[in-house]
C-alpha cells in the first residue's frame, strides 16, 4: 500500500459520493490506494451512504464515531487504521480537488532521500468561500504564524500529505489538525506549501461558523505555543544518550 486517502465526514449524505468517485479517477494508475472514510457520528444519511460505497469500491473503508468527536479525532482515528506509510487527508465537502492530491504526491520525500517534506500542506489562494469565512480564515492564519513561525500561509486547508509514522509521534488533542505544520517542525520534519484548488461548496451545509473557527483556533493557538515550549524538540534526547555513552 502506497497512500491511504483519509477523509473526515459529518452529515455530507450527499457529497461523499461524488467525492470518492472523483478521487478513484484522479489517482495514477499503478499507485497502490486506500480510501478510509470516517463517520464522525453523523445523524443523516451518511453512514448509509458510506457502506454503499464500501460494497461498491473494494479500496473504500469505513469507520464510525459513536459520538461526534471532530476533525483531529477523526484523522486520528483514520490514521491508525491505514495501511500506508503515507496519508493524504481533504474534507468530505467536496470544496478540496482530489486531483490535487498527485500534485501533493510528487513534493512528498521519497524514499531513500536524505531529505524531503514529511508534511505537504495545500493552499488556497482562490477560496471559493463566503466573505466572513474568508476574513476569519486570513486573520487566524496571520495570528498563528506570528505566534508559532511555522511560515505556512494556510494551515487549516483540509488537503495534507504527511508521513504517517511522524504523525502518529506527535502530541495529541482537540483541533490538533489545525496546527500540524508548527507540531510537524517542532518534531525536526520539513514542511512545505503547495498551491491547491479551491471549489465552491454545491451540496450540505457548512458544519462550522465564523466565530467559532477563529476564537477556538486563537485558544488553542496558545496552547499549542505552550507546548512547543515546555516539551523537548526532536534529537535532543538522543544527544543526551550519545553524550553519556
Amino acid at each position: 500500500m502506497d497512500l491511504s486517502v483519509v477523509i473526515p465526514v459529518l452529515n455530507e449524505q450527499d457529497s461523499v459520493g461524488p467525492l470518492i468517485e472523483q478521487i478513484q479517477a484522479c489517482l495514477p494508475e499503478g499507485l497502490a490506494c486506500e480510501i478510509i472514510c470516517i463517520d464522525d457520528g453523523s445523524t443523516d444519511g451518511t453512514p448509509a451512504e458510506l457502506f454503499r460505497l464500501a460494497d461498491r469500491y473494494p479500496v473504500v473503508r469505513v469507520r464510525r464515531h459513536a459520538r461526534h468527536a471532530g476533525q483531529s479525532a477523526a484523522i486520528l482515528t483514520g490514521a491508525l487504521a491505514a495501511q500506508a506509510p503515507w496519508i493524504a487527508t481533504l474534507d468530505g465537502d467536496g470544496q478540496n480537488d482530489p486531483s490535487d492530491i498527485v500534485r501533493l504526491w510528487r513534493r512528498r520525500r521519497v524514499p531513500g532521500a536524505p531529505d524531503g517534506p514529511s508534511l505537504i500542506v495545500g493552499w488556497r489562494r482562490q477560496r471559493r468561500d463566503r466573505w466572513g469565512k474568508r476574513l476569519a480564515s486570513r486573520i487566524a492564519n496571520a495570528v498563528r504564524s506570528r505566534v508559532l513561525r511555522d511560515h505556512t500561509p494556510d494551515a487549516g486547508c483540509g488537503l495534507k500529505l504527511f508521513c504517517r509514522a511522524t504523525f502518529l509521534s506527535l502530541p495529541r488533542f482537540d483541533h490538533m489538525h489545525r496546527f500540524l505544520p508548527g507540531l510537524f517542525q517542532h518534531a525536526g520534519a520539513e514542511v512545505v506549501s503547495v498551491a491547491v484548488n479551491h471549489r465552491p461548496r454545491l451540496l450540505g451545509k457548512s458544519k462550522y461558523g465564523v466565530y467559532d473557527r477563529l476564537w477556538v483556533g486563537i485558544v488553542d493557538l496558545f496552547g499549542v505555543w505552550w507546548l512547543q515550549r515546555r516539551t523537548l524538540p526532536s534529537g535532543v534526547a538522543a544527544a543526551d544518550e550519545e553524550d553519556a555513552d
